[in-house]
């Protein structure tokens, strides 16, 4: 009995999430889908569904968005509202970009082609910027345009922020690079609370999208870029906009 109900009980929140005013409606959707459905399916044996990856150690799992089909989400399995989380910052805290690129895999399988490190791109939005009150870091193809512009202007990305030559959707991003090839020694929650002034006092507000890069020499790193939500210019702080949800990069490479 309990694995029915559970089961109807994650159909109804994904079917919620789907429809845009009822996503809205519950913004703890997603915190009710991992703790309701995902680990109680993956401590009872049942492989923890609906979510395609439960990792309990680590604390987090990895859910298939219903839009897009290569989006994925990165959610942990503790509660932590978003980007404004002060546990994302304390001594210890758990590397869920680490492992948000590693979930990359799940995107690739869904697109049917080896994707490159700069055709992926993870984003979490502000609170601005969310439908939902549990962090949860998007995963999926990076916008070709984006990529494009990236490589255009690689070498102009140092180690520290500084504003993109370029604007997406109209709005100004600050970008540095970093030079971790699987983030094992890196977090960017903290490069983006000490390195942005604005950042260390109103970090609910930030936006921060991280793409692959393969940097002069070969080296393998990251750009990461920032932004401000400012409702003033109808800016919400959407790192995600800078995804695409339709991967048009994995259909251009398989022609």
């Amino acid at each position: 009995m309990r694995g029915g109900w559970l089961a109807g009980f994650s159909i109804a929140c994904l079917a919620a999430m789907g429809a845009p005013g009822a996503r809205a409606s519950d913004p703890d959707a997603l915190w009710k889908i991992v703790s309701g459905a995902c680990v109680p399916h993956q401590i009872d044996g049942g492989g923890g569904r609906p979510c395609a990856l439960v990792d309990l150690a680590k604390g987090y799992v990895v859910l298939k968005d219903l839009v897009g089909a290569t989006q994925f989400l990165v959610i942990p399995t503790t509660r932590l509202s978003g980007i404004e989380s002060p546990a994302l910052l304390a001594p210890g805290a758990m590397p869920y970009w680490s492992d948000a690129w590693a979930a990359r895999s799940f995107v690739a399988d869904r697109a049917g082609h080896p994707l490159a490190r700069d055709e992926i791109g993870l984003a979490i939005n502000s609170v601005a910027g969310r439908s939902q009150n549990q962090l949860h870091i998007h995963v999926d193809c990076i916008r070709a345009d984006v990529r494009d512009a990236l490589r255009a202007h690689q070498s102009a990305i140092g180690e520290a922020w500084a504003t993109l030559p370029v604007t997406f959707e109209g709005h100004d991003y600050l970008a540095r690079r970093l030079m971790d090839a699987d983030l094992a020694e890196s977090d960017p929650f903290r490069l983006l609370a000490e390195g942005v002034p604005r950042a260390g006092t109103d970090m609910g507000h930030e936006t921060l999208v991280l793409t692959g890069a393969v940097f002069a020499g070969g080296e393998e790193g990251f750009i990461l870029l920032a932004d401000h939500a400012d409702l003033a210019t109808g800016d919400h702080g959407s790192g995600e906009e800078l995804l695409d949800h339709a991967c048009a990069l994995a259909r251009k490479a398989a022609e």
